[in-house]
């Protein structure tokens, strides 16, 4: 069978739009947000002076410079994963102002509980969709994504162990910050454990599809190139 091209930048874009998506349909369910996210998310609940979006900008730049610590070089392709986190927070903010989906208007977990559990099924299904085209792309993800490929190429193991360390610490930052500012848990809860149990596995479905049927040349082939950690 013939496959289908797309270009390699498009399905970097369709990656960032798609996760911004999903991440709008788990906050809108309340049954609990990627641990990656949580940080932020509980940020942007109890200082509602800076968005979502830009809450995801302040934790991440800090990741950043601990990331190319940890490299020990600055390389300027490394850049293109913090410009990731600055499109992709600049979406999640433009969808947070549809009536759905921002929580002044519709208060997060206040629908019906079987319209809940179908946004949640959606906001898993599409996380791991977006997740599965990253892996396609050259441009690296946002930091959150780019930097257990890091340390694992930085420790020369695989990339399972600095992954789980990277989500567990996440998780525990996420949960000391819910219980400092809310005195409870916030943010967090089952839908982080289905989403940490099924994520992989959808994710390896969607890449096996995503190989069968489709190809991702770059448009800019000099420039894709120079994507190497």
């Amino acid at each position: 069978m013939k496959k289908i091209k797309i270009p390699n930048e498009i399905a970097y874009v369709l990656a960032t739009v798609i996760l911004a998506v999903a991440v709008c349909f788990a906050t809108a369910c309340d049954f609990g947000v990627s641990m990656v996210v949580a940080p932020a998310y509980i940020l942007s609940i109890k200082f509602p002076v800076l968005t979502f979006g830009q809450w995801e900008y302040v934790t991440q730049a800090i990741l950043f410079v601990i990331f190319c610590i940890m490299m020990k070089r600055i390389h300027w392709s490394y850049l293109s994963s913090f410009f990731t986190c600055l499109f992709y927070g600049g979406v999640l903010d433009l969808f947070r102002l549809i009536p759905l989906f921002n929580p002044s208007v519709t208060i997060p977990g206040s629908m019906n509980i079987y319209l809940r559990i179908l946004y949640f099924v959606l906001g898993m299904v599409l996380c791991s969709f977006s997740i599965a085209l990253f892996n396609k792309t050259y441009i690296f993800p946002q930091v959150v994504d780019t930097f257990p490929r890091g340390a694992a190429k930085r420790f020369n193991c695989q990339f399972a162990i600095p992954k789980y360390i990277f989500d567990a610490s996440y998780l525990v930052i996420a949960l000391v910050l819910s219980l400092i500012f809310f005195h409870g848990v916030e943010g967090i809860g089952w839908g982080t454990v289905v989403l940490v149990v099924l994520n992989g596995f959808i994710i390896s479905l969607f890449i096996k599809m995503l190989d069968k049927c489709f190809e991702f040349p770059p448009l800019l082939k000099k420039f894709s190139t120079h994507f190497e950690l």
